[in-house]
């Protein structure tokens, strides 16, 4: 069956009650694959930051928390607004506004919190800097690259749900790297 949205100019929609595994495997396995490539990526951009991390290896324990956190508030906008796409409410400026200034507030909430428990846990000033740097930054971006993800899939009548997840989480992944990575070069190094 072909779920179609007569608001969305054609999008077919990725729908396991109605769907065969063949139209969904080709419906999601083109992000995944493009994830899978960029994913790869992820490891080279890490590898820049040998010096930061070997300067500091404490870096390391920080750097999936960073990672994971940023990537589960930008995973809530884009469920949120992939699912308002399919029954025609969202509004792409109303929620990039409201998601920057969510990311904003997430970001400076998680930033201060990292910030205080990795001072208290590890007591040390320039370590409790950056991951509470890293984390405002990472988090403050996450919502936006979300929703930019999901709204070009959906000018593009791909089905947004089935091909934000992997390429928005790969590039907010990668971002959070390089957020935390260049963060950790200014203040460590």
């Amino acid at each position: 069956m072909n779920n179609q949205n007569p608001n969305h100019n054609h999008c077919q929609y990725a729908d396991d009650d109605y769907e065969s595994i063949g139209t969904l495997f080709k419906l999601r396995a083109p992000a995944l694959m493009l994830g899978l490539m960029l994913g790869i990526g992820i490891s080279f951009v890490t590898s820049n930051f040998e010096e930061v991390l070997l300067k500091n290896v404490q870096l390391a324990f920080f750097l999936p928390f960073v990672v994971y956190v940023a990537d589960a508030i930008g995973t809530q906008t884009e469920a949120i607004y992939s699912r308002d796409l399919k029954t025609g409410k969202a509004d792409f400026s109303k929620y990039l506004h409201k998601e920057f200034s969510l990311g904003v507030i997430f970001g400076l909430i998680f930033g201060i919190v990292s910030g205080v428990v990795t001072l208290l846990w590890l007591r040390s000033n320039l370590l409790s800097l950056t991951v509470s740097i890293a984390s405002f930054v990472a988090i403050a971006t996450a919502p936006v690259v979300a929703l930019l993800v999901a709204h070009a899939f959906q000018s593009a009548n791909k089905d947004p749900a089935a091909g934000t997840g992997p390429i928005a989480t790969v590039i907010q992944d990668m971002l959070s790297v390089v957020i935390f990575g260049l963060v950790a070069n200014l203040i460590i190094l």
